[in-house]
């Protein structure tokens, strides 16, 4: 039997007695891209936002290799092997590019990170050097000592993806990682998800672009109105009328 590397068992979270989350079961095998689609508001980034310790569940428990989640902090979730990659990029505007992709790559190493006006980057050769590395891969070479501030929403979702990758994490949870991009660099991103799925990284994907969700979706779970309707291969899920009628819609399937 395949390894279930993330276990979400009987989730329910409400906000003002509304359902954002219904008894949501959901498992994630071992070095898998599964992909997790639905119409707005349906429960997708809170379900996310759960498995992390930014939300606490009403009730029901997330296991992470075997380790409950629950009632963790996020930063100690984050040590554990898990990463998540924001809806909306969170950068450290003030610093570098280098310099953002720099303090998680520090923080992952060392249990913590405290910056440091005088904090010695060319002191971290070795460390610099694969930041650089990812950097490359990234397309973001050439703007490795610009500030984050300035960079083009689609560059800083690009930034914050090298954020999470810089940590090697066991699992990589992605909130619409290609949203704000053109076709181009939606593509690269792509095929970059698709190498890095060579290294036995697992991942959680929400996306709306269908492009995406089956150019790398291993398997897909539909949620719509906080419940978890259809589970399934790509091509199931295409086949799935329960699945047309909630979101998909004929024209794109």
């Amino acid at each position: 039997m395949e390894n279930v590397v993330l276990h979400v068992n009987d989730v329910v979270k409400t906000f003002g007695g509304l359902h954002a989350l219904s008894d949501i079961d959901l498992d994630v095998r071992e070095g898998e891209t599964h992909a997790i689609i639905g119409p707005n508001g349906a429960g997708k980034s809170t379900l996310l936002n759960v498995c992390i310790g930014r939300l606490k569940p009403d009730s029901g428990v997330v296991v992470f290799d075997g380790e409950i989640l629950t009632g963790k902090k996020p930063h100690e979730i984050n040590q554990l092997g898990v990463a998540r990659i924001f809806q909306t990029p969170e950068v450290f505007l003030d610093l570098t590019v280098l310099e953002n992709v720099m303090v998680p790559a520090l923080a992952k190493r060392d249990g913590a990170f405290k910056m440091n006006a005088y904090w010695p980057i060319s002191g971290e050769k070795n460390l610099r050097g694969e930041v650089e590395a990812l950097l490359e891969d990234m397309g973001l070479a050439d703007q490795a000592n610009q500030v984050a501030s300035t960079m083009s929403r689609g560059d800083k979702r690009r930034l914050e993806l090298a954020m999470g990758l810089v940590q090697k994490p066991r699992l990589l949870l992605l909130d619409e990682p290609t949203a704000g991009m053109a076709r181009h660099d939606t593509n690269a991103t792509i095929d970059l998800l698709k190498k890095i799925k060579a290294s036995g990284m697992t991942k959680v994907i929400i996306e709306h672009d269908m492009h995406v969700v089956f150019s790398l979706a291993d398997r897909i779970s539909v949620l719509a109105r906080g419940k978890i309707i259809a589970q399934g291969t790509p091509d199931e899920i295409k086949e799935d009328p329960k699945v047309r009628e909630a979101y998909l819609g004929e024209e794109q399937v």
